[in-house]
């Protein structure tokens, strides 16, 4: 291995431990988001410190288990967490910032809410947000793998999928309540029809070019010709 090549291959929230850590031991908060994919509505982020004298059952990915199932644990999760919390992260920071940083700074928001009682971060994924106050790491797939990241996962998905029902009273010409904003077809074809609503992503590329065909000039009627 060439000089510096471990330290390279860190990631920048690692340093070298001078003395071993037991994790097993660390108050480990779980986070993980829902909603990076939709075209409109927020993302919503979860952090959740699960208590081990209060076990919960069945947790798992949230997109591994039926709207039941996700309905079923959800006040589970909020009645024995030693811990949670849930930040929903706007239309217009997402605009402002893309999605990776609304994402990965809602996240933060999340662990900083909990306050000092996080000792260990671990986060769905690849990436862990940046200036947290305690260790972080990130994990591929852990949404199956650590309960506290499922557990975060659940929250996040129902709290995101009730709001975007409740956004849907507010606009019911796209169908939020069915896809929760994602692009289905049918979402495709409302944006098309009538064009974005306040709550549409105005960074995503199908509401940008649904913006630009509602903002063109429209084009005038052919004169007709008269008969000779």
């Amino acid at each position: 291995m060439r000089p510096g090549s471990r330290r390279r291959a860190m990631s920048a929230t690692q340093a070298p431990d001078m003395f071993a850590i037991d994790r097993s031991r660390l108050r480990v908060a779980g986070v993980d988001e829902a909603g990076r994919g939709p075209l409109a509505g927020p993302v919503a982020v979860a952090a959740v410190i699960l208590d081990p004298a209060r076990p919960i059952q069945g947790l798992d990915d949230s997109k591994k288990l039926s709207h039941a199932q996700r309905e079923t644990l959800y006040p589970l999760i909020l009645e024995r967490a030693a811990a949670w919390h849930i930040e929903m992260v706007p239309v217009e920071e997402i605009d402002r910032l893309n999605i990776l940083h609304a994402t990965l700074e809602g996240m933060r928001r999340c662990v900083l809410a909990l306050g000092d009682q996080v000792e260990l971060v671990r986060v769905d994924g690849n990436r862990v947000p940046p200036r947290l106050p305690c260790m972080a790491e990130a994990l591929v797939g852990g949404d199956a793998l650590e309960p506290c990241i499922s557990a975060a996962s659940i929250l996040a998905k129902v709290a995101r999928d009730r709001l975007m029902c409740e956004l849907h009273q507010q606009h019911p010409d796209y169908g939020f309540d069915v896809h929760k904003g994602y692009p289905t077809p049918a979402h495709l074809a409302a944006l098309v029809r009538h064009g974005p609503c306040i709550h549409h992503r105005r960074s995503f590329a199908p509401v940008r070019e649904a913006l630009a065909r509602m903002q063109q000039p429209a084009r005038p009627e052919p004169e007709a010709t008269a008969l000779a």
